[in-house]
């Protein structure tokens, strides 16, 4: 009995060591079956990985090769800065965006139309076009002709004959129908008729979507071309511009930033004119009421600007070399002669250009200016008793107010449609004696008066 309940009792213990045995290894089965699992998985996951990555670089590969072709280079290659610049990686999404407006900016077309008339010198204008000219495709140059002469159509033909540009005529060389006491105007006439003609050409004939207009007696700076393709985008999105204008009407040395402003634009309610680009849906709108004559203040009224603006830089890209002309030289011995052209190009397509939009141009523009504290035109011009080195403002009030201190300056006195050349809301910005100067309006400002002209 005694030896019966001891083998109980080792018989107990042997099936207990089992149970607890099969318990411990059956858990470690669990473990080392889950830890194999998990590798698996993990394999899994990283053969998935790296099959999403290869077929990534083959993506890349492809859009290289397109963008390859939408912009040739010489031994076909893109620059990687520009590569950079056109395209924009999201990682968390491995998704690849193009930028739509750079890709938009390198496909537009913009042709450079010409007026010319009686100058053989319009050899001058083109030699300096095609000297700058990045690329013939992107940016065609037509000459229209006026006036019928022969010295300046035989220039003119030397060109079209090496297929460096296209040549038009306008056909209507009759005398136009002038008012009683304008016959000394015709001229004026005449150059409307045929901006006409040439615009009609490049929208309704050509077909293209904008045009950039230059005049026979102007010079173009390096970075012309760069300047109009890349303010394309402000004029075609932002419904409160209507022209891009190369030039600056104060633009005299004297009263431009010569160290930092070649990078400087502004918004200006002045139409400028003298190498300016449109669209063709602000044709569409101007065509059907062109003027029979003086266009450009035609321009300027406000039935037509309709409360649009213009940009312009602070450093002219274009200058004008014609004293002889319709108008008989006016403003060039005291103001056109002395524009600066400029000579720091600029790469527009680097810089970021939505300050300019006026929805973030107009509130710091304001905000700046009429933060300034106010001295007088005279003691500009001495540069004496000025409160500090910084910008400052002087304030007008009337039109003799405005005239009397734009002349201590040196600057263009006069108004059309009430608006001061480069005027922007009344204020005319220059930099005199190595600060910005603002000649503002009051800051209660209610818009132009017509009667000042």
């Amino acid at each position: 009995m005694k030896y019966k309940r001891l083998g109980l009792i080792v018989a107990f213990c042997f099936v207990s060591w089992l149970v607890l045995a099969l318990v411990i290894f059956s858990d470690n089965l669990s473990k080392k079956i889950d830890v194999e699992t998990r590798k698996g998985s993990l394999l899994k996951y990283i053969q998935e990985l790296e099959l999403q990555i290869s077929q990534q670089e083959e993506t890349y590969k492809l859009l290289v090769e397109k963008l390859k072709k939408l912009t040739p280079r010489p031994e076909n290659v893109v620059p990687a800065m520009e590569l950079k610049r056109i395209l924009d990686y999201e990682p968390r999404t491995s998704s690849l965006a193009i930028r739509k407006d750079v890709l938009q900016e390198k496909s537009v077309i913009l042709p450079v139309l010409v007026f010319s008339c009686n100058r053989p010198d319009i050899r001058r204008s083109l030699d300096g076009l095609l000297k700058y000219r990045p690329e013939a495709k992107k940016f065609p140059i037509i000459v229209s002709q006026d006036c019928a002469h022969g010295a300046t159509a035989k220039v003119i033909r030397s060109y079209s004959d090496a297929s460096q540009v296209t040549y038009i005529q306008q056909p209507d060389q009759s005398e136009p129908i002038v008012p009683p006491g304008e016959a000394k105007f015709k001229g004026y006439f005449k150059i409307a008729r045929h901006y006409l003609f040439g615009l009609k050409q490049i929208f309704r004939t050509f077909n293209y979507t904008a045009v950039i207009i230059v005049e026979d007696d102007l010079d173009v700076a390096p970075d012309f071309f760069s300047y109009f393709a890349s303010t394309y985008q402000l004029l075609k999105n932002d419904p409160t511009l209507w022209c891009v204008s190369a030039w600056n009407d104060n633009g005299k040395a004297t009263l431009v930033d010569m160290q930092q402003g070649s990078q400087l634009l502004y918004r200006s309610d002045f139409f400028p004119g003298l190498g300016w680009m449109i669209t063709k849906e602000l044709w569409d709108e101007l065509e059907p009421k062109w003027p029979k004559s003086y266009w450009d203040d035609w321009m300027r009224r406000p039935e037509q600007r309709k409360d649009r603006a213009c940009i312009r830089p602070e450093i002219s890209r274009t200058r004008t070399f014609g004293k002889i002309g319709v108008s008989n030289g006016m403003f060039f011995d005291k103001h056109l002669k002395y524009i600066k052209l400029n000579e720091m190009p600029v790469d527009f397509s680097t810089q970021n250009l939505s300050h300019m939009v006026q929805t973030a141009y107009d509130a710091d523009y304001f905000r700046h200016v009429y933060s300034l504290p106010v001295v007088s035109a005279s003691d500009v011009r001495t540069n004496t008793n000025l409160p500090f080195d910084g910008p400052l403002r002087i304030t007008y009030h009337t039109k003799d107010t405005f005239k009397n201190a734009a002349k201590l300056l040196g600057l263009m006195d006069d108004f059309k449609s009430g608006v001061p050349r480069t005027g922007y809301h009344g204020i005319v910005s220059v930099f005199l004696n190595g600060r910005r100067v603002y000649l503002a309006p009051h800051s209660n400002w209610k818009g132009y008066d017509l009667t000042w002209s």
